[in-house]
């Protein structure tokens, strides 16, 4: 880490003065004040700058924007199983992203697919990859809609409070990360109140949110995605073989006339202000013990294939006759190896 010379100069001046200053010279309380006031001074140059001040205190965008993309991209290969569209379009969309320095509208992406595809798991390793706390960061910003908008009287209440809390922690950080969770449980027409703030707007109210990130999280969809994929198996088709131009357009419209989703006629949709409709295809039984081999490892144990194997078959798979996709995913992993392990 390179510090400015000026700062160094003058913390080595400070070592230096008692020695070169003569006897009698200065009054002790005045070489006291003297030395005091240069060290507070030389402490503030150094700390003021930017690289040493984040080190001790977390700033918006922590990481540079290329560690922030390789962190992204080695996260995701390393632990995300099973989503070879996830993570080829995420890591695509996040770096492009950071690295525009004259984006013309906020981040938007649509994470979609059933239980324990993984979706939680991406929105973390995002926060991560930008933020060294991650998901405990005061820039990243979590939604569940039945926890935080759980009363459907109260929409025009909770309009009202999240565009204050975006407009708020925008204001703080321009780079700031919202997710919002179980969007197939919120109140129709709720998320449409934050549609100007994912708009093509310079400047709202003299805020720019246009380096922002928007993630949004939703089960609807999912049977869309399972159409697709077993339409390839049932061809004779690797899931790899699927690109996102086979499902984003089904997909985007299956979510928007879904009356349970909360994207039901929305006009982040219709006015094409979601960038991408990321597909979380089903995970097969290869991919779970996949999940339990990583799980047992996180807990600092030998992998035993047979308890690896066990868990992966006491898991239930659908369609009910070609038993192809776990219809859990890897969610239920950690509890069943809570079973196994003491």
């Amino acid at each position: 880490m390179r510090l400015r010379r000026g700062a160094l100069r003058a913390a080595l001046a400070l070592v230096l003065l008692p020695l070169l200053t003569p006897a009698g010279a200065v009054e002790p309380i005045s070489l006291g004040l003297a030395i005091a006031g240069a060290a507070a001074s030389a402490l503030t140059g150094i700390i003021s700058y930017p690289r040493l001040y984040c080190y001790f205190r977390e700033c918006c965008l922590h990481r540079h924007d290329r560690r922030a993309a390789a962190a992204l991209q080695e996260n995701l290969d390393k632990k995300l199983f099973g989503q070879h569209l996830v993570s080829k379009v995420v890591v695509k969309a996040v770096r492009g992203f950071l690295n525009n320095t004259n984006a013309k509208k906020p981040l938007a992406l649509s994470l979609h697919g059933w239980t324990g595809t993984g979706k939680n798991f991406v929105s973390k390793i995002v926060a991560e990859s930008i933020y060294k706390k991650g998901l405990q960061s005061k820039y990243v910003h979590q939604f569940v809609a039945t926890l935080h908008f759980p009363h459907a009287h109260s929409i025009n209440l909770y309009k009202d409070q999240l565009q204050s809390w975006i407009r708020g922690n925008v204001s703080i950080c321009p780079r700031s990360l919202f997710i919002f969770d179980e969007m197939d449980k919120m109140h129709a027409g709720l998320i449409d109140s934050i549609k100007p703030f994912l708009d093509y707007y310079e400047l709202l109210d003299g805020v720019s949110y246009r380096q922002a990130i928007f993630i949004f999280l939703s089960n609807a969809g999912a049977e869309k995605i399972t159409e697709v994929a077993l339409d390839f198996w049932r061809n004779g088709r690797t899931r790899e073989d699927i690109q996102l131009t086979d499902i984003q357009n089904a997909l985007s419209v299956s979510v928007f006339n879904n009356k349970n989703s909360g994207f039901w006629h929305s006009t982040l949709i219709d006015r094409n202000l979601i960038d991408y409709f990321i597909p979380f295809l089903p995970l097969e039984y290869k991919h779970v013990k996949m999940c339990v081999r990583v799980e047992i490892e996180s807990r600092g144990y030998t992998v035993d294939e047979d308890i690896v194997s066990r868990i992966a078959e006491e898991m239930t798979y659908f369609p009910r006759e070609e038993r192809i996709y776990s219809d859990k995913g890897c969610k239920t992993v950690d509890a069943k190896l809570d079973y196994y392990y003491d």
